[in-house]
């Protein structure tokens, strides 16, 4: 159970990263309703797996070193 911590941790990390980064995005250009809400969830998804990947690279490299 504790091997998934991490990663379940990394998941939360990346998720509420991805969401507030899109919920910035939004608000910012004043989207709103539905449209709205599908263009922030489209957005933050893609800024939430950004953050994995970043986050994955950068574990791979520290590894390395």
């Amino acid at each position: 159970m504790l091997s998934i911590l991490p990663s379940a941790l990394a998941i939360l990390i990346c998720g509420l990263g991805g969401a507030f980064g899109a919920w910035l995005i939004a608000d910012a250009l004043g989207w709103s309703g539905a449209l709205g809400a599908i263009a922030t969830a489209i957005i933050g998804m893609v800024f939430a797996t950004s953050l994995w990947i970043a986050g994955a690279a950068l574990r791979k490299a520290l590894r390395r070193g």
